[in-house]
Order: structure tokens, then sequence, then C-alpha cells
């Protein structure tokens, strides 16, 4: 009896140690503390791969978060200043996708030596006026390829009426690499403020004969900028001048066909009137 009775209470002592040991355990692997997510901020990257001697345009900058405490020395937060600084820069080394546009990696415009290292070896640069419309509505960005037309209009009354106006391609797919100091026309900044007034001035990388051409050109007449697409390949100098001298002017009349009947409407009659063998005068009615 006495066997039995110090087996149950050495059983009850077992079980309470063994209830003890397990709740111990249970608060030592209790649910861990929530760790504190680290503070990020949106950083300018690159949104695809940049190669050197390119020309930032929008599309090519993206924001990735980044947290604080790993910003690198010269990385530009997302802002709306920092965006429009980067555009039209140039890329002086090349940047992988999602890696951070850094200031010691690009040129700025109005750097110095910002048009020697963006110009190509035996390049030149040119600026023409541009307006609204001209200038493609605001929509051509550093690094675009665009033609240059002339629009002229010829004051000599004894040139037909439909060819005293004439437009002519002066240059072929050119790029540009600057537009002025605002490059979008019509945008709202983030803050809602309206931005500064469009460029009014687009500068152009040309071959030496293709500056002598434009400063020709904008005495002539007005000038506007056509947008080519960007799988176009640029002209090289050497075959500028012979694509430069096949281009044909279009006239006015092969624009309205209205102007190639000049003389069969009301008021465009002539009739001779003959006085004597040698002496005539004609009359429009």
């Amino acid at each position: 009896m006495v066997l039995r009775l110090a087996l149950f209470l050495l059983l009850v002592v077992a079980l309470i140690a063994v209830s003890v040991f397990g709740y111990s355990v249970l608060n030592q692997h209790g649910p861990a503390p929530v760790a504190q997510q680290p503070q990020t901020e949106q950083v300018l990257v690159a949104a695809a791969l940049l190669n050197a001697g390119a020309l930032l345009q929008p599309g090519d900058i993206a924001s990735a978060p980044v947290a604080v405490d790993q910003l690198p020395t010269g990385a530009s937060l997302d802002t709306p200043a920092n965006r429009s600084n980067l555009i039209g820069s140039m890329i002086k080394t090349s940047i992988s996708p999602g890696a951070p546009i850094l200031d010691s990696a690009v040129i700025h415009p109005g750097d110095h030596g910002f048009l020697a290292a963006v110009l190509a070896p035996g390049m030149r640069a040119t600026t023409v006026g541009v307006d609204a419309i001209s200038g493609a509505a605001g929509l051509i960005w550093p690094g675009d390829h665009v033609d240059v037309l002339l629009t002229q209009t010829l004051d000599d009354p004894s040139v037909p009426i439909g060819q005293r106006i004439a437009a002519e391609l002066v240059l072929r797919n050119v790029r540009v690499i600057a537009t002025g100091q605002q490059l979008v026309q019509g945008a709202v900044t983030a803050n809602g403020q309206a931005p500064p007034p469009a460029a009014t001035t687009v500068t152009l990388e040309v071959t030496p004969d293709e500056a002598e051409r434009v400063a020709v050109a904008t005495r002539l007449g007005p000038l506007s900028l056509v947008v080519i697409s960007s799988e176009s390949q640029p002209v090289t100098a050497q075959t500028a001048a012979d694509q430069a001298q096949g281009n044909q002017p279009v006239w006015a009349d092969e624009v309205s066909p209205a102007l190639q009947n000049t003389h069969s409407g009301p008021g465009n009659a002539i009739v001779h009137v003959f006085s004597g063998s040698d002496n005539s005068e004609d009359y429009k009615f």
C-alpha cells in the first residue's frame, strides 16, 4: 500500500514537471516580434539599358524604392524637378536596367563641355527657331531624329500663282541635341502648376555643309521640324550632300489642284485687241 502511494505521488510530480517544462518551451517559441520595415525613398533609375553617348528621354527614366540608409551618393529622388533636370542629359557610362542614375554618370545640358561631349567627331551644332507648330507642338526631345523643311513664298508676280509657294527638304534625319529650356509643351507638373513656356529653339547636330544650308534656309522662310521613326538610321556626312541635291521642291499647285487652273474661271478671260498690224493690248475679265 505504501509502495502504491509512493508511485502515485511520483507520477503526479512527474506530470507537474512535464507541464512546467512544456509551458516554458511554449513561451520561448512564441510569436516572434514583427521586424520594422526600413524606410525607403523613390529613386530615379534606368528603365532599360542606357548606353554611353545616349541622350536621356522621358521613357528612359523609371522609379524604384531604395532604403534610406542605402541611398548611393549622387542618386536623384523621384521629383518632377529632378526628372526634368535629367531629360536631355548625356549618358557618360552605360547604366544597367534598374540601376540608379547617378550624377557622376551623366552630363547635363548647360554643363561645361556638354556640346563637345555630345557631338560626334567632325559634326557641328546649329540652333533654329521654332514655334508651337513648326516645333512639332513641343513633342520633340533630345535624341530624336528630325527632317527640316523650308517653306518659302516667292513675291515675283510674273511667276504663276501655283508656283509662288514651295516646300523643300533642307536636312534629312538629323539628331536633336537640345530643345531650349522647356522640353514638354502643355504638361502639368505634379503640384498642379503649369510648366514654363515651351522651347523656342532647337539645337541640331549637323555636318559643316548642313550648317551652311541651315544658315541660308533661315533667311528664306520659316523652318518646320518633322520627327522621323526611331528605326531610321542617321545620315552620314558622306551621304548627306548627295541626298540634299536629290531633294525636289513641292509646289503649291501640286498640293492644291485649284491653282493649276487659274485661267479658266470667271475673271480670268483674256481678250486680245489689235489696232493695226503691230499694236495689240490684252484685257482681262
